[in-house]
């Protein structure tokens, strides 16, 4: 899957929301890390308010009737409502903004890397060249981090905390599969209740001066089609017998495989990419659409 583009990518038909999922997984091995590991706990710099409401801010109108897959069927009705798992993309997704973009406009390089973030989510570009060249424009450092977590606290996507609330009340288990960083995404999840091991993302790395130093590159998501390998490892050490995955880019169609996704719903609220929408299996523009086909 390794710079896998929109044109590669074929969707076969729902049939069942049953798949085989025998085959091993191998993640090739990257080579030993020389970098040490300098974490810290974002709850710690973060003010989470005690009353968390959905960001109530209006998200633009944009145009669906050059769509058909709108409306779903009922075969793809079954199986949202039959999902044992569901994994949500972050950025545009879950919440408003894309990650990535934000620190860096919070560190002065907002625009140049917003361009290169819209390359990537388009399937322009392999996943990990994109993130490296992004990073590579402002090297953010762990102070720098930590504030932007605490002067900049994430904005939700309206409804996401009704949805996922839905999905647990259905007994579904819910997943975060980002290519965003497990240092922005913790307080996410900790806003929606969703465990941290429950957390599939990259993780930025720093030298014990607090300098930056790279990222783990042995994170799945970390590269080109690393996101379906993530969900690929969900299912099968799960074992669930049915999983959807929900997002907005390129990178969240490509989990749309054999022994992973069974489902792709794109959410086109915040960022509407239409090679993705195109191939989607549901196109969703508010999260009511997909709570209210649970009850």
């Amino acid at each position: 899957m390794e710079g896998l583009t929109i044109a590669q990518i074929k969707l076969k038909p729902i049939h069942s929301f049953s798949r085989q999922h025998n085959n091993t997984i191998n993640i090739p091995s990257l080579g030993p890390k020389v970098t040490r590991k300098v974490l810290f706990n974002p709850a710690r710099v973060m003010r989470i308010p005690k009353s968390f409401n959905s960001v109530s801010a209006s998200v633009q109108p944009l145009e669906a009737g050059r769509f058909d897959n709108t409306l779903p069927s009922k075969e793809v009705l079954e199986v949202w409502g039959n999902a044992d798992a569901v994994c949500f993309d972050v950025d545009s997704t879950v919440c408003l903004d894309e990650g990535i973009d934000e620190l860096a406009e919070f560190c002065g390089a907002g625009q140049a890397v917003a361009e290169w973030t819209a390359r990537a989510m388009n399937g322009s570009v392999p996943f990990e060249q994109a993130l490296a060249a992004r990073l590579s424009l402002f090297n953010p450092s762990l102070s720098q981090v930590q504030e932007f977590l605490e002067k900049r606290p994430p904005r939700l996507s309206p409804g996401i905390d009704l949805l996922v609330n839905k999905l647990k009340e259905k007994n579904k288990i819910v997943y975060l599969v980002s290519g965003g960083f497990r240092q922005m995404i913790n307080p996410i999840a900790s806003i929606l209740g969703i465990p941290l091991e429950n957390i599939y993302a990259n993780q930025l790395l720093f030298k014990s001066s607090g300098d930056f130093s790279g990222f783990d590159t042995n994170e799945p998501t970390s590269r080109s089609g690393g996101k379906a390998i993530a969900v690929q490892q969900i299912r099968k050490a799960k074992g669930f017998k049915s999983l959807v995955m929900i997002g907005d880019g390129a990178t969240d169609l490509e989990a749309r495989q054999p022994g992973g996704a069974d489902l792709f719903v794109c959410y086109g609220g915040v960022q509407l990419r239409e090679p993705v929408a195109a191939k989607a299996d549901w196109l969703v523009y508010n999260f009511k659409d997909l709570i209210n086909s649970l009850d």
